[in-house]
């Protein structure tokens, strides 16, 4: 069964996406030229440096002006620029499909839109996306790729992701880390209830190997919020039993809890220097990504 744009494409989210470029913060490295700095030195359109003169060497980039004032030879380099290269995270462990009354779609749901979005974003503008899916394990890889038409193997894949499996975030991400040979952003979408050092250790190995990282944490606003008064039996995720309780007598403790948890990625992200953006899924997807991407600019 093929996916259909319509799904995963909102489109108020791509209005207002609109003119909105994801420009990669450090440096990439790409195959065409395009809109984006690269390590290597070519001779292209952003001045680097000089270096000396040696046999062989073109002319035409010969700085005259260093020769009239120095008597040196000195050629300039340029920055060559290059296309991006986006790799589109996406957890699908069963913890993501949880949605309470207050949201208008589970997590894996609006992970799925703001993945789809941003992947046509990134294609509209002639760069190349990639995309995971991954729970325990990697479920499915879709390589990188600049061609309009690879936003269908993106939504196939995930149309087919279902949300029912445990996680291990920090072992996933040690993998891909290995796995992603091209420097390039990797955009995670995950609610990660994981292991908090384990996670952290797996970024650190992305930022390791040179990538730029983006961590969308995805949260109901349930799990925010703690709105639960009334005795509440709550279902278990991912192998966790279920609890018949007083919300109210844990409200105080949890909250407390959620805030520690969330605290710390921040200060684990901001130490690996990462980008993370604490997403609801009762907020608008629109601004949430044209927020996120305006801040880039």
């Amino acid at each position: 069964m093929s996916a259909s744009p319509a799904q995963y494409l909102d489109p108020k989210v791509l209005a207002r996406l609109e003119g909105l470029a994801l420009r990669a913060r450090s440096v990439v490295e790409g195959y065409v030229a395009g809109i984006h700095r690269s390590p290597f030195h070519g001779f292209s359109i952003e001045f680097a440096e000089h270096r000396e003169y040696a046999p062989g060497d073109d002319l035409r980039y010969l700085d005259w002006k260093v020769l009239a004032r120095s008597d040196r030879y000195c050629l300039k380099q340029f920055e060559e620029e290059t296309n991006l290269v986006c790799n589109l995270l996406l957890d699908t462990s069963e913890s993501m499909s949880y949605r309470s009354e207050g949201a208008a779609m589970s997590k894996l749901e609006y992970a799925k839109c703001a993945a789809a979005s941003l992947a046509y974003l990134i294609l509209h503008q002639q760069d190349s996306v990639g995309m995971v899916t991954f729970d325990r394990e990697i479920r499915a890889l879709v390589r990188p790729s600049g061609n309009p038409s690879h936003l269908k193997d993106i939504l196939q894949v995930m149309e087919r992701s279902a949300g029912e499996r445990k996680t291990a975030t920090g072992t996933i991400f040690h993998e891909l880390a290995e796995r992603f040979k091209k420097r390039g952003i990797a955009i995670i979408f995950s609610d990660l209830l994981d292991d908090v050092d384990a996670l952290l250790a797996g970024l650190k190995h992305f930022r390791h190997r040179r990538h730029e990282v983006v961590l969308m944490h995805v949260l109901d606003p349930a799990e925010i919020d703690f709105p639960f008064d009334k005795l509440t039996l709550f279902r278990g995720l991912e192998g966790l039993p279920e609890l018949l309780t007083e919300p109210r007598a844990l409200r105080k403790a949890y909250l407390e809890e959620m805030q520690k948890f969330i605290h710390r990625l921040k200060w684990g992200c901001r130490q690996q220097r990462i980008d993370y953006v604490l997403v609801r899924t009762d907020r608008s997807l629109e601004i949430v990504l044209s927020s996120y991407l305006a801040s880039r600019k």
